[in-house]
């Protein structure tokens, strides 16, 4: 009998382990920071391929949408936080928005990200900033307004990341959530289910190299509140009228909320 496994059982052995931990940090475990940090940092350079790719483009629609509810209008010269930055898409699109004229912060902890997006905002009044939505290396009662989109899910407490924005912006400044949701009709919810949990790990993994990085994302977005139960956090926190949009038959949802003046 051997001694050993044999070099397959030690590949298991690998990826069930490292299935667990995806698994744990869905689930909001004590390793979710770590592992979203290690995740993202290694699937950094195919980000953007596999963003649009598996979404059909349409996430640079949902992206527009969630700018326009930042009410620029109120405040177009301020600055504006973009949490949870990633590569950089929507600082770009928001200098980009006609009638900006402020500047940006990009966060993200994951640096290999926000350099994978640099080139995106040159020219451009951003600067990327590797800090953790925990902890923003920011002045309270400054921003003009917030924006995360697709990220709030990764921050490893989320009622305290919503406080932490809430500590940066200057009363009357908003608060936009993009995020995905989980549809209401059953038909629809059936198909999105499919392909959620089958199509976009095979291919997000093959892509990208990482096997686990699109496992846990499903598994993130069914962990995540639902639109009700985010509207009533962005309440608790001190926000005040917190609405929400469903987007795409509730493949993803817009959140707003205003610091009280």
């Amino acid at each position: 009998m051997p001694l050993h496994p044999a070099p397959g059982n030690f590949t298991m052995m690998a990826r069930t382990k490292e299935e667990s931990r995806a698994i744990r940090a869905a689930e909001g475990g004590a390793e979710k920071s770590e592992y979203v940090k290690r995740a993202f940092s290694e699937i950094a350079p195919r980000y953007d391929l596999l963003n649009h790719l598996l979404s059909l483009n349409i996430d640079r629609i949902w992206r527009r949408k969630a700018i326009r509810q930042l009410g620029l209008s109120r405040n177009p010269g301020g600055y504006y936080v973009d949490l949870c930055a990633g590569t950089l898409d929507v600082s770009a699109a928001l200098a980009a928005t006609a009638g900006f004229r402020g500047s940006i912060i990009g966060a993200d902890f994951a640096e290999p990200m926000l350099r994978a997006g640099r080139e995106k905002i040159l020219g451009v009044k951003a600067a990327p900033v590797v800090a953790d939505a925990l902890a923003l290396p920011l002045r309270s009662n400054t921003s003009a307004g917030a924006i995360v989109a697709f990220g709030i899910r990764n921050v490893a407490d989320l009622d305290a990341g919503i406080a932490e924005i809430h500590r940066v912006l200057e009363p009357g400044a908003r608060f936009v959530i993009l995020e995905f949701s989980t549809p209401r009709s059953p038909l629809i919810n059936a198909g999105y289910q499919l392909y959620f949990n089958r199509v976009l790990p095979a291919v997000g993994g093959l892509i990208s190299g990482h096997r686990t990085a699109y496992q846990y994302l499903p598994r993130s977005v069914a962990n995540f509140p639902s639109e009700e139960e985010l509207a009533s956090r962005l309440t608790a926190a001190g926000f005040t009228s917190v609405s929400w949009k469903s987007l795409s038959f509730g493949i993803a949802a817009i959140h707003m909320g205003v610091k009280r003046a």
